[in-house]
């Protein structure tokens, strides 16, 4: 197998595993982040609200970090920099 073709595919493959976990992590904590607010809402009815507000902007700021990650993840299958670093012209 030629290196530049072994390298799309490991890139590839590592790319796959990194979206996996880029957006299981957040979408773990997400959910224990709600479990919490649900429980502190059902235990403390009266401050419901800035519980809610609180929970809609860490929600936003986690789901990032998976936006973050596809958008790692998508930049190096498709515009792979180390192609072009280690074959260059090629």
């Amino acid at each position: 197998m030629e290196p530049g073709v072994l390298l799309i595919v490991v890139t590839v493959i590592v790319a796959g595993i990194g979206i996996v976990l880029g957006t299981l992590t957040p979408a773990i904590v997400e959910g224990r982040a709600v479990i919490k607010a649900f429980d502190t809402m059902a235990r403390q009815p009266e401050i419901v609200d800035e519980v809610r507000q609180t929970l809609i902007i860490s929600m936003a700021l986690l789901e990032t970090t998976a936006i973050y990650a596809l958008l790692i993840m998508l930049a190096l299958v498709f515009a792979n920099p180390l192609l072009e670093r280690f074959f260059p012209g090629g």
